[in-house]
């Protein structure tokens, strides 16, 4: 079934005026064609075969959902991605299926609640520990201390006390390696493995790390079953007789679920209140009135509101999916555009969230967008960072108690400067990640505020 029936050809770019974009930024290349296409779909000349971009969130709608089951998750572009994540939530058709029935219930928003006052606890006492850069003024990388912090708070909720601190750190690390060196392969997706590219030796090692710290946690076997998440997705594997890969790919999907998107989320924030300080101010404003002197409580959710607006702000202008490739399994029309069977797709929310016909003033951060009740004025597919459709993050309710939990425990007790003043561009990278480095000082806030 098409979006429309009207016979329509979708707009070419030439090749050349693609090739030093695509080098120099393909992330704000992708979302520059689809603004000056108005949202329209746009065939980028990559030979066969074909290669379109879809932006308009009507558009959006009918791939991620109306007619989702055409449009897999499969080709050259999920090839370097998979030697990660392998076969769970992040693959397509049976194997998909199967984990995402296992592991759903594991991370709906009711289930993570149960978990939000052992969630703040662990942020509370993680967040203290930047006590030192606050006394000694010592610099650090936003990225590897968020992400430590993020990884200590969902290791916890995952995995309960099988993961020490110190595996839990190398994991984070290797993590992170893997997602920044697979950039040259998702440039080059056609370029055979035979054919060594900058980042693969770093990308396999960080695999190797992965599988070291996760497969000994499997083979220890779950026999008593104490009720965290890995447990219950070990049990439920064992009684379908699957074996120690498939419940490492489920450990590692889910893992990048619950922290990337956190992780990713925190590092952009800090340069963006940087570069805002009317919202830093509010923002900081809302947080000494909901938690004051005292830890953060799961409690205080509810009241960081404007924290939420600021998040889902930062979440349009930096999703850290930035890109969701898919391959068209039948022939199709989007909006009267024929697609042929075979074709690629890709579908970008950093590209769709600045559309002018969709938003006022696109490129400019403004949390007021997401005041209560502002969706309502707005297409479902407009605004899509956890993806849509059957395919729809199973991470967001962990980010949506994780990061203001995070945020709230963070400028209650300090005032985060970054250093430096560049400005910060996208790293294509499997997630959205800045690629300068975002260095902060620390200063106390009740100092600051003497």
């Amino acid at each position: 079934m098409s979006v429309a029936a009207s016979p329509r050809h979708a707009r070419t770019v030439p090749l050349l005026r693609l090739l030093p974009r695509l080098w120099r930024d393909p992330v704000n290349m992708l979302a520059t064609l689809a603004r000056d296409a108005s949202g329209m779909i746009v065939r980028l000349p990559a030979g066969s075969p074909s290669l379109y971009l879809v932006s308009h969130p009507d558009h959006v709608q009918h791939v991620l959902r109306g007619n989702w089951e055409n449009y897999q998750r499969d080709g050259m572009l999920w090839r370097p991605v998979r030697r990660l994540l392998g076969q769970s939530i992040l693959s397509d058709g049976a194997s998909w299926e199967a984990s995402r029935r296992i592991m759903q219930p594991l991370l709906t928003a009711r289930k993570v609640a149960s978990l939000a006052e052992e969630m703040a606890r662990t942020v509370n006492e993680r967040v203290g520990e930047l006590e030192g850069y606050a006394v000694s003024g010592r610099t650090f990388d936003a990225a590897e201390e968020l992400a430590d912090l993020v990884n200590q708070t969902v290791i916890k909720v995952l995995f309960g006390g099988r993961l020490s601190r110190a595996a839990g750190h190398r994991l984070s690390l290797a993590y992170d390696r893997a997602t920044r060196a697979i950039a040259f392969r998702l440039l080059m997706p056609s370029m055979p493995y035979s054919l060594r590219l900058p980042g693969d030796r770093t990308f396999m090692a960080a695999v190797k790390t992965i599988d070291e710290e996760i497969l000994p946690m499997i083979r220890q076997g779950c026999p008593h079953a104490p009720g965290d998440v890995f447990s219950a997705l070990y049990q439920a594997r064992a009684e379908r007789g699957e074996g120690e890969r498939q419940i490492r790919d489920d450990i590692v999907n889910m893992y990048s679920a619950a922290a990337e998107t956190t992780a990713t989320a925190l590092t952009w924030l800090w340069p963006t209140l940087d570069a805002h300080p009317d919202v830093a101010d509010r923002l900081r404003a809302e947080v000494d009135q909901v938690v004051g002197d005292g830890p953060v409580r799961a409690s205080h959710l509810p009241e960081l509101t404007y924290t939420s607006m600021v998040l889902r702000e930062l979440m349009r202008l930096s999703p850290a999916a930035w890109l969701f490739p898919r391959v068209a399994e039948n022939a199709d029309r989007i909006d009267g555009v024929p697609i042929e069977a075979g074709a690629q797709v890709l579908i970008s929310p950093y590209a769709t969230h600045r559309l002018d016909g969709f938003w006022d003033r696109p490129l400019e951060f403004d949390p007021e967008r997401f005041a209560p009740g502002a969706a309502e004025r707005r297409h479902r597919y407009a605004y899509f960072p956890f993806g849509g459709g059957p395919h729809l993050c199973l991470g967001k309710p962990l980010f949506e108690m994780a990061a203001p939990l995070i945020i709230a425990a963070i400028l209650s007790r300090f005032r985060p400067t970054v250093r430096g003043g560049r400005p910060i561009t996208p790293l294509p990278a499997a997630t959205l990640r800045p690629r300068q480095k975002v260095e902060l000082t620390l200063v106390h806030a009740r100092r600051e505020a003497a």
